[in-house]
């Protein structure tokens, strides 16, 4: 199985601050990053969706992420906006491994 929780090897994260980029599905904006992580093995992005998810936040792991464009400030995610609403939640304590289980078993069913 792919590690959902490390971005791809072409993604280069060191010396960004990803937090307040837009961030773009296949198929449009879902948001902006909210808050992030860079570590290996523990990589993800919190996307704040704004209005058109009734203001949720998403968790999306960094294995995701298929482009970081800087120049204009947007992280490109390997997902159709309906892939990213039908995620679930964010809700504190979602980082605890054993709280983890609802997002691998969701997104280990992706094809990247």
């Amino acid at each position: 199985m792919t590690d959902l929780w490390s971005y791809r090897l072409e993604i280069e994260t060191t010396d960004l601050d990803l937090a307040g980029f837009d961030v773009e599905a296949s198929d449009g904006h879902i948001g902006k990053v909210d808050d992030w992580s860079g570590a290996a093995g523990d990589s993800y992005l919190v996307v704040d969706t704004g209005f058109w998810i009734f203001d949720k936040k998403r968790v999306v792991p960094a294995r995701a992420v298929k482009q970081i464009d800087v120049e204009r400030e947007t992280v490109f995610v390997d997902m159709t906006k309906d892939q990213v609403k039908e995620a679930p939640d964010h809700h504190d304590g979602w980082a605890h491994p054993e709280r983890r289980e609802p997002f691998a078993g969701y997104y280990g069913t992706m094809p990247w």
